[in-house]
């Protein structure tokens, strides 16, 4: 195989332009300097700021990740949607806990939490999947998601019986549809600075509350 070495070091980093940011000026919990960065995120034109990177352990403590779409923020913490029949909802089900990065390259900043997990209620979990689109509740509901799979042909198939089920029946709903919550043990604001004088702030939950603490870049 070709060595990327001489392409990866040809390619530009750190393009974007951040907006200022005083930690000292910082809100007082993570939530609401969360949603000024994500606003701002959206401002400047950040694609999909809402996609994030959920990070997992398996049964052997092997690392696992991939993206997803942020359903919501709360007080309680950071919502996803999965089936808890997939990997991710079998690893979270045996160890509730996980980390998300969320990354918006067109302000130059990204944020890391970390925490344990809950699961949505029964009627939360009907309800986030009612609102979902038609082919998006077909797949749920047809598809044993993370499974091994024989051929597409196969998936079609069964994505569209289930979408001639939910034609019938939209009352239907998914029984491995599960809200999921990452309730924050510490979260991290990552500031870039092109001469790598990154700006780090880490809040950390203290009951009730939060303590922040500077970081080195």
């Amino acid at each position: 195989m070709r060595p990327l070495r001489d392409s990866l070091r040809s390619l530009k980093s750190l393009t974007g332009t951040p907006p200022p940011f005083d930690p000292s000026a910082a809100p007082d919990n993570p939530f609401d300097l969360f949603v000024e960065w994500f606003t701002q995120a959206v401002d400047a034109g950040q694609v999909e700021p809402h996609a994030m990177a959920l990070s997992t352990v398996d049964a052997d403590g092997v690392p696992d990740a991939r993206v997803l779409i942020l359903k919501d923020l709360t007080d309680d913490g950071w919502w996803f949607a999965s089936s808890s029949a997939s990997a991710k909802g079998v690893e979270l089900t045996a160890s509730p806990v996980a980390a998300l990065t969320f990354y918006w390259p067109t302000v130059g900043r990204s944020v890391r939490v970390r925490g344990t997990v809950t699961r949505g209620s029964d009627d939360e979990n009907a309800r986030d999947f009612s609102r979902r689109g038609l082919g998006a509740r077909a797949v749920a509901l047809g598809s044993p998601q993370s499974a091994p799979l024989g051929s597409r042909d196969e998936s079609e198939a069964a994505i569209h019986k289930a979408a001639r089920e939910l034609d019938a029946h939209p009352e239907l709903v998914s029984p491995t549809w599960t809200l999921w919550c990452v309730r924050p043990e510490s979260v991290e604001f990552w500031q870039s600075d092109a001469e790598r004088r990154h700006q780090r702030l880490r809040y950390s939950s203290q009951g009730q509350s939060w303590s922040t603490t500077l970081l080195w870049p």
